[in-house]
């Protein structure tokens, strides 16, 4: 059983950091990016225009020996990541090439694109 919310003692206020402290934890998805056990992306790759982008995903996918799911997973994978860690900070431009670079890996790999009934 749970303890009614009139009768739980109130939560500690959180911990307010100084600026500059702990840089290293906060950019834990830039590490994951940077450095993932599953890919080796090339620098640059979520700059790029939407077909470079599914390229470059769909070489470094293929070329991994230490992915656990499919090539084309992994690569839809780590671009879904990417675009759900930048959030808000996305420019609605990124954003759309980002959902483009998606179409084309899709194309690549001869799945449906999205809106478009399989085959």
């Amino acid at each position: 059983m749970s303890t009614p919310p009139s009768q739980r003692a109130p939560r500690p206020a959180r911990h307010q950091r100084e600026p500059g402290e702990g840089q290293q934890e906060r950019r834990w998805s830039r590490d994951v990016t940077e450095r993932s056990n599953a890919l080796d992306l090339e620098e640059g790759v979520f700059t790029r225009d939407p077909k470079d982008m599914a390229r470059s995903l769909k070489r470094s996918a293929e070329q991994s020996s230490r992915r656990k799911a499919s090539p084309f997973q992994s690569a839809m994978s780590m671009l879904t990541f990417f675009e759900n860690r930048a959030g808000r900070g996305l420019t609605p431009e990124r954003r759309q090439a980002l959902e483009q670079a998606k179409d084309e890996l899709r194309r690549l790999y001869g799945r449906p694109t999205k809106g478009t009934p399989p085959a």
